[in-house]
């Protein structure tokens, strides 16, 4: 079973992916004048109310909500996976894919808001099923994204997540995988009750802490290997446009390998393109839809182009202090990187790499990054939550998704004791069955992003309320 799904996954994250994913980043970027140049703008708005605007949480609420789900096992756990299968020039995809990837949050922001609608039980709902329904007048294109997003959520979004959880509780504490299921399907399920503003109080409150939380101890870890940390920043570079940019060389040498864990894992952690964060971007309180999807895009800069660029060095900067300086110094850095990996791994790990740089900040290193997982999990598995329930919802009504929640539940507690290789490979495929509708989507529209950003962005129209 697990070399089919890696032979799936392999087919659907080859070159067309790659070319489509990272064509259509480069594409926005160009087409909408590059809109990451706002992102101080981007980051200001998301700390401002749009009392005035229709939306059911607050645009904060909304960023913490997609950030929760974003801000997940794909910044400790993935990025250790890519470094560890592709190398650590996987680290400089993954980065690339970010700061690209902002252009395209903020196009699927955008769209979110501009054809959302409002639901029987009069809350707003959106996002690229709607997109495709209401733009593109595709309605059986909307049923597969929603029928893709309500399947990926039971991996990326449950099982993933409660697996990272108890696999390091039971490292780490000894506690039982089992034990750790209940445990948080519990607290999960409370969290669900009061729908989604629970949700998004829920996270406005965790997404913060636990990201200073995390950050301070990637920046105790850099300081621990300061003599490491140019080395691991130019062999991430380097790696990156090479023919040796693989750990170990197990898997061969190759820049496309390099580029597609990267790739992936960089989908997998910000998830532009993936045409999730949008769904809960349509309920935020906002007064045209710029506002929001700026608001959306600085998601992507945190998660991304800081989280995971800090977590990459670290991990890459922890191997090389494994060897001795002056072999670095002699510009051997791939050869010193391979052997270090080798002799420190008997297997290619990402948790294990995660948990081996961790482990070098003396007493709470292991404590700390269980804390950091647990938190960036579970906010994750609530942020996914909110994503499946409004997909279901669009395709069979309300009371369907209220039935789906349990489904969702027994995902997260059974994630718990499912193998790790072939849950990642899982989220693998179906982030990229959600990638391609919504992909296609964002370029099929792209007059529409140009509209809109040229009236409301580049003619500091921002403050204007969007007429009907």
């Amino acid at each position: 079973m697990n070399d089919i799904l890696n032979y799936i996954s392999d087919l659907l994250w080859g070159y067309p992916m790659i070319i489509l994913l990272i064509g259509t980043h480069i594409y926005l970027t160009i087409r909408l004048k590059f809109p990451q140049r706002k992102i101080f703008t981007a980051i200001k708005l998301s700390v401002t109310k749009d009392k005035d605007g229709d939306g059911d949480v607050s645009q904060f609420g909304a960023l913490a909500t997609a950030l929760a789900a974003t801000i997940g096992t794909g910044n400790i756990i993935g990025v250790g996976t890519a470094i560890a299968l592709g190398g650590p020039g996987a680290v400089m995809w993954c980065w690339l894919t970010g700061v690209f990837g902002i252009a395209t949050k903020y196009s699927e922001g955008l769209l979110a808001v501009k054809y959302r609608q409002k639901s029987e039980q009069g809350h707003m709902v959106g996002g690229p099923m709607y997109v495709l329904q209401e733009g593109l007048h595709s309605r059986w294109a909307g049923m597969l994204f929603a029928i893709f997003t309500a399947i990926a959520a039971l991996g990326i979004g449950s099982t993933v997540q409660a697996n990272a959880i108890s696999t390091l509780a039971d490292d780490v504490l000894g506690v039982n995988p089992w034990l750790s299921g209940v445990i948080v399907t519990f607290l999960v399920g409370l969290v669900l009750v009061g729908g989604i503003k629970s949700i998004a109080r829920v996270c406005s409150a965790l997404v913060p802490f636990m990201a200073v939380v995390y950050v301070v101890g990637c920046i105790v870890i850099l300081c621990i290997n300061h003599a490491y940390v140019w080395p691991a920043i130019q062999l991430i570079v380097t790696s990156a446009f090479t023919e040796h940019a693989v750990g170990g060389g197990v898997l061969g040498s190759s820049i496309m390998i390099a580029a597609r864990y990267g790739i992936a894992r960089g989908l997998f952690s910000n998830e532009s393109g993936l045409g999730s964060a949008p769904i809960v971007a349509a309920s935020a309180q906002t007064k045209n839809p710029v506002r929001q999807a700026l608001v959306s895009a600085s998601g992507t800069f945190w998660d991304t182009v800081v989280i995971c660029a800090i977590t990459g060095i670290v991990i890459v900067s922890c191997v090389l202090s494994y060897v001795d300086v002056s072999m670095i110094e002699n510009g051997v850095l791939r050869v010193v990187f391979d052997m270090a990996l080798q002799n420190k791994l008997q297997t290619l790990d990402g948790g294990a790499l995660t948990r081996l740089a961790f482990g070098q900040i003396p007493y709470v290193g292991a404590p700390l990054l269980l804390f950091g997982l647990f938190t960036f999990a579970f906010s994750t598995i609530l942020g996914w939550s909110l994503y499946a329930q409004r997909a279901v919802e669009y395709i069979g009504g309300y009371k369907l998704s209220k039935v789906y929640v349990w489904l969702f539940l027994v995902a997260v507690f059974l994630g718990s004791a499912i193998s790790l290789n072939t849950v990642w490979t899982m989220a693998d495929i179906f982030n990229a069955l959600m990638a391609i509708p919504n992909l296609c989507a964002l370029i099929l529209l792209s007059k529409v992003l140009v509209k809109d950003t040229n009236y409301y962005l580049w003619n500091d129209r921002l403050h204007e309320t969007e007429k009907e």
